[in-house]
C-alpha cells in the first residue's frame, strides 16, 4: 500500500529547552515523486514548510553518522532510507531524537557523554618509542580481527539504544567498547594491560546484558557484542594471572 502513495506524513518530535515545557509532534505532508529519503524530507520540510525544524546533516559534508535518529522506534541513518519503507498503512512515519541522549532542539541531541566515553578509552594507538613506522607488520588475519572495530562510523545508534546506558549513563557503552577492544588486540599497541584495567571496573564489561540492541541499530550491521565478550575473557584472565602473582608473592614472603 504505501508504494502506491504519493504523499506521506512526517511527524517530526518537536522539543525547544528554552520555551518549551515538554515535547509535542508537528506533521508534514511531503510529495513521495521523486522516491525521497528521510533525509531529503527533512530537507524539503525545513527549506519549503518550516524553517524552524532542526536537524543535523553533516553527514553531507563527509561526517558520516551525524544524521542518525530514532524512526519509528528504531535508530537508523535517516540519509540511506527512503520514506517508502518506513510508513505505516496510514503512510506515516515518526522521526524522534536518539534516546537517552539531552536535547539540544528538536531532532540534534547532546552527544557529550558519548564522546567523553570514547575518548575514555585512549582510541588512539599507542606504538613503542624509538621504532619507525615502516617497521610495524600485521598478518591479514590480525588486521581482519580489527576490520569491525574500523569500521564503525561513531554514530551513536548503538549507544542511544542500550538499556544501559537508559539506566546508567557512567557505562562506556558498546561503541567505546568497541574501539578499546579494536586496540588491545592491536599488535602494535603498548598498553593493553591498561586499555583492560579501564575497561573491567563496574561501568565497563561487566555491565553489557548482551541482549543485542547494539547489533540491531548498528547502520554498519556490526556486533559490539563479540568484542565485549573477548574484553570480558581477556579481562578476567588477567585479573585470575593478577591474584595469582599476589599469591606467589605471599607465598615467598
Amino acid at each position: 500500500m504505501a508504494e502506491e502513495l504519493k504523499t506521506a506524513t512526517v511527524r517530526i518530535q518537536r522539543f525547544n529547552p528554552d520555551k518549551d515545557k515538554k515535547a509535542y509532534y508537528d506533521e508534514f505532508e511531503i510529495s513521495l515523486e521523486h522516491d525521497p529519503t528521510l533525509l531529503d524530507a527533512l530537507q524539503v520540510i525545513k527549506t519549503t514548510i518550516d524553517g524552524s525544524v532542526t536537524f543535523r546533516k553533516s553527514c553531507r559534508h563527509a561526517i558520516c553518522g551525524s544524521c542518525a535518529m530514532n524512526v519509528n522506534g528504531k535508530n537508523i541513518l535517516v540519509c540511506h532510507e527512503p520514506v517508502k519503507r518506513h510508513l505505516d498503512r496510514k503512510g506515516r512515519v515518526t522521526i524522534r531524537p536518539l534516546p537517552y541522549l539531552p536535547i539540544i532542539k528538536d531532532l540534534v541531541v547532546d552527544r557529550t557523554s558519548f564522546w567523553e566515553q570514547y575518548l575514555r578509552v585512549k582510541p588512539w594507538l599507542v606504538p613503542p618509542e624509538n621504532v619507525p613506522e615502516k617497521e610495524f607488520r600485521m598478518t591479514p588475519e590480525e588486521v581482519a580481527a580489527l576490520q569491525d572495530a574500523e569500521t564503525c562510523i561513531m554514530c551513536g545508534a548503538c549507544y542511544s539504544a542500550c538499556s544501559v546506558i537508559g539506566m546508567n549513563k557512567k557505562y562506556i557503552g558498546p561503541h567505546a567498547l568497541l574501539k578499546n577492544f579494536m586496540r588491545v588486540m592491536d599488535p602494535r599497541d603498548t598498553i593493553p594491560g591498561e586499555r583492560l584495567e579501564e575497561v573491567s571496573g563496574g561501568d565497563g564489561v561487566a555491565r553489557c546484558h548482551t541482549i543485542f540492541n547494539c547489533i540491531d541499530a548498528c547502520p554498519k550491521h556490526l556486533d559490539p557484542t563479540r568484542a565485549i565478550e573477548t574484553l570480558r575473557s581477556l579481562a578476567s584472565k588477567r585479573r585470575k594471572l593478577e591474584e595469582q602473582r599476589v599469591e606467589r608473592q605471599k607465598t615467598l614472603a
